[in-house]
């Protein structure tokens, strides 16, 4: 699996705007901005962002493409295939990215509202992520 035939949408370019709040390389390509803006994040194996928190709006991940995680504070790490769709409520400190061995796409659907903002953590901590399968 090479990132070019991962979806139907096209992977777009580094993700170099964000690079700081990710481990690994990811891949952004905003399929819009109006009304609600969505874009398609593409993961190399082993990337994930820092934990961060939808302040107000929330997220709506759509995965399109091989397996990755997803996990809010205090719970355990829910792995994501083709199809899963993951509603994150507006303050809930969370993470996703790809599995070590898969790459990983999702759109990411932001959810408008006023106000709304992200507020970028901590990494995820690397003895925490060896640890998935």
């Amino acid at each position: 699996m090479d990132k070019n035939n991962l979806s139907v949408f096209p992977v777009g370019e580094k993700n170099d705007a964000f690079a700081e709040y990710f481990i690994g390389q990811s891949y952004l390509n905003m399929l819009t901005v109006e009304g609600v803006a969505i874009g398609n994040v593409t993961f190399e194996p082993g990337c994930r962002n820092n934990w961060h928190i939808h302040h107000k709006g929330g997220q709506i991940l759509l995965v399109t493409a091989g397996r990755g995680y997803y996990q809010e504070w205090g719970k355990p790490v829910r792995e994501l295939h083709p199809g899963d769709v993951v509603n994150i409520p507006p303050e809930v400190k969370h993470w996703h990215g790809a599995a070590p061995d898969s790459w990983f796409a999702h759109l990411a659907v932001e959810v408008p509202a006023d106000g709304a903002s992200n507020e970028w953590l901590e990494p995820v901590e690397s003895k925490e992520y060896s640890k998935l399968k």
